[in-house]
């Protein structure tokens, strides 16, 4: 039985544009973080690597689903790990497509800086080792980040107000998110139904702590640049103004130095 075959009919999605707009409406962090998003979102450029940087994040989740379809031992799970991961390949395309697009480039140049933990986007499987995941551990994370995916893509949709094409790809995308969420908790509760609240809660801590890591990284880096700056503008005047005081009480031409025992 193929992926497809899982279903005797299309699984029922809800509309596009009711998703995005419930979520936004019950998301007050969103609508305080919604400047900030739409001043990220409104300059074409950085929309435009946000997008292709989002198509490498889905296209790298489309492959580790097909990894962890091989590795678990569920045949439900696999059939739906590999249907979850042609979405994520059809997610790829779409971003790619409308990135490039927007930018008329090939490729992203990848620099994320501060919109990158502002407006982050799906994280993906964010480095977990499948071969040492328990499904139930799988499904929590996936569940958590398909949820969070749908919440970011949902303000998304909202921020790039002027602009249709894209407001319009993140709603198509949100109904897939939105899928996503719910299949993999009813498989968490499938295969874990005693320790389904407790998995869903360590998974939760897991996204916690790299999330933290993500930003500390971030602020030691803005941290980092600050401090060399200072030193340029602080340090290095006087180091320059002593070198040319040094300078102009040398005479000019050779200088004749005399070597002893000669």
């Amino acid at each position: 039985m193929g992926a497809q075959g899982l279903y005797e009919k299309p699984p029922e999605r809800p509309d596009m544009k009711s998703v995005a707009g419930k979520r936004f409406l019950a998301d007050p962090f969103g609508m305080l973080l919604r400047p900030l998003h739409e001043l990220i979102w409104s300059d074409r450029e950085r929309r435009a690597r946000k997008l292709l940087e989002f198509a490498e994040v889905e296209a790298s989740g489309g492959r580790d689903l097909v990894r962890a379809a091989e590795l678990t031992s569920d045949p439900l799970l696999r059939e739906r790990y590999l249907r979850h991961a042609r979405d994520e390949a059809r997610h790829a395309d779409m971003f790619r497509a409308r990135g490039r697009a927007l930018s008329g480039a090939a490729n992203g140049d990848g620099s994320g800086g501060f919109a990158h933990w502002v407006a982050p986007g799906e994280q993906g499987m964010e480095g977990l080792d499948l071969a040492r995941e328990k499904d139930a551990d799988l499904l929590a994370f996936l569940h958590l980040s398909e949820s969070a995916a749908a919440r970011d893509f949902a303000r998304y949709a909202k921020a790039v107000g002027g602009d249709p094409a894209t407001r319009s790809l993140f709603q198509h995308i949100l109904r897939d998110e939105d899928h996503h969420m719910r299949y993999t908790h009813a498989e968490l509760l499938r295969v874990a139904p005693r320790r389904a609240r407790r998995v869903l809660w360590w998974a939760r801590l897991r996204r916690f702590w790299k999330a933290y890591l993500r930003f500390a990284t971030a602020l030691a880096g803005l941290i980092a640049g600050v401090v060399l700056t200072l030193q340029y503008f602080l340090l290095l005047p006087p180091f320059a103004w002593l070198s040319k005081r040094a300078a102009r009480r040398e005479r000019p031409g050779w200088i004749h130095i005399e070597t002893k025992g000669r």
